[in-house]
């Protein structure tokens, strides 16, 4: 890598804000990555023979966007993809040509010679079993969260992980945002003292946003495998709301916990060191987007981590609102005794609390001040705000690029089994907790229900 292309990469621009001063910019260095992952070389030319040859699993929105990313990062080519619904199929080839191998049985992709890794982005309940049976081939997987659908999955898919010569990396890409490596550090600094809690909100006021996606004039039983679709869940007659729609059933998705707590615990548990909480609790309900879906569409959930080698006691609050009157926006936020980080995938903004004294302020009060200030102090700017460099491809790019990377070298990735697995236990231990209507204990490091 080139000592500019490394620059680019790692750097923020800290701007000043809410002061005389906000219009000064200064260059800070961002932190490196945790373990042993380091940065590719995305710029470097790859010869035909050292190709990474892909093939898509599931060409729905976020498949077909997961590949279009994948595909500019050098090195990269698609070869086959696999869809269950004919027209998606259709499109694939429209968008990556006409000689691509399409086919409605994932199995044909993973036994073929050409296909180096996949691109999984299928229904959660699909999860597991494709993973495990890639991995079983030595195919690389980049499996999209949450890894699995259900507690108790993820040693399944930790142990063909280990077994196989393949690497698999979970798709929540915001892991490898900048924003998350500059919140690590700022956090290891002391930037805000020391944390005792944290919150993230996801708010979506659209149809599409909560899931309510088109039904395709011709899908029917002839056009889509509803049978396939299906696996091992209950059957049923085909309904093709439940087949395009799918994230709205407790069958086949993991609901708003799932898919966007899932990206929170992620982010947190990266930034913090941890490895999760031991008290998860939730409550939510359906309230507006009552069109046969049996998912809440509304989520709270609390959380308590304990203390840790990596980080003292807080606790975690979430929630996820689809029916949002006002705006559609995220956040994760980091509080702590001396101040508080607002994190996205592309800034950061540090909050400063000018520091209290309780009894040099009750002192004042009620005894006066026997040693009255003579001249004004400096203070810092209320908010420093941390945003990337132009030119920054983004945490989706550097998310594959990681992958490629580990393919290539045998490397590590930054979200492995282990890690998307307790990042994903606690979004789905909301949904035991919801529909359970009672806490649940969680041990992080044995990665099993307790109670």
């Amino acid at each position: 890598m080139s000592q500019k292309t490394q620059a680019t990469r790692r750097r923020f621009l800290g701007t000043l804000a809410g002061s005389a001063a906000a219009a000064a910019t200064v260059r800070m260095a961002a932190s490196p990555r945790s373990s042993d992952v380091t940065l590719p070389d995305r710029d470097r030319a790859h010869a035909a023979n050292d190709q990474i040859q892909i093939a898509l699993v599931g060409a729905g929105i976020q498949g077909t966007g997961d590949t279009i990313t994948a595909l500019t990062v050098p090195g990269a080519k698609l070869v086959a993809v696999c869809d269950l619904y004919d027209g998606r199929l259709t499109d694939a080839r429209k968008l990556w040509g006409q000689e691509l191998f399409t086919t409605r049985d994932y199995r044909e992709l993973i036994n073929r010679a050409d296909v180096d890794a996949l691109i999984v982005a299928v229904p959660d309940h699909w999860h597991r079993q494709i993973a495990v049976d890639a991995l079983g081939k030595n195919k690389s997987v980049y499996l999209e969260k949450p890894m699995v659908q259900a507690l108790g999955e993820g040693e399944a898919v930790i142990a063909a992980q280990k077994a196989s010569k393949a690497v698999l990396q979970v798709g929540s890409q915001g892991l490898s945002s900048l924003g998350n490596e500059k919140a690590k550090e700022l956090l290891a600094a002391g930037a805000i003292g020391t944390l005792n809690y944290a919150e993230g909100f996801w708010a979506r006021n659209s149809p599409t946003g909560a899931w309510q996606y088109p039904i395709p004039a011709d899908a029917s039983e002839q056009t889509l495998d509803w049978d396939r679709f299906l696996g091992a869940t209950a059957k049923r007659p085909y309904d093709p709301f439940r087949f395009f729609r799918w994230r709205n059933y407790k069958d086949y998705g993991t609901g708003v916990s799932g898919d966007l707590f899932v990206h929170l615990f992620s982010s947190l548990h990266f930034i913090t060191g941890s490895i999760g909480p031991t008290t998860i609790m939730a409550s939510g309900g359906l309230r507006f987007w009552k069109d046969g879906r049996d998912a809440p569409d509304v989520m709270l959930g609390m959380f308590d981590y304990p203390d840790t080698p990596a980080h003292p006691p807080f606790n975690l609050s979430l929630r996820v609102n689809f029916v949002d009157g006002t705006s559609g926006n995220t956040y994760l936020r980091l509080v702590g005794s001396e101040g508080s980080m607002d994190v996205g995938w592309d800034d950061v903004t540090l909050k400063y609390q000018k520091q209290w004294d309780p009894l040099r302020a009750i002192q004042k009060e009620y005894m006066g001040d026997p040693e009255p200030d003579t001249r004004k102090k400096m203070v810092p700017a209320a908010n420093i705000v941390y945003g990337v460099e132009k030119g920054y491809k983004g945490a989706h790019y550097d998310h594959f690029s990681n992958w490629f990377r580990a393919i290539r070298t045998g490397g590590t990735v930054i979200e492995d089994p282990v890690f998307g697995y307790r990042a994903a236990a606690p979004a789905l231990a909301c949904n035991l907790s919801y529909y359970e209507k009672r806490a649940i204990q969680w041990d992080p490091v044995a990665m099993k229900v307790t109670k």
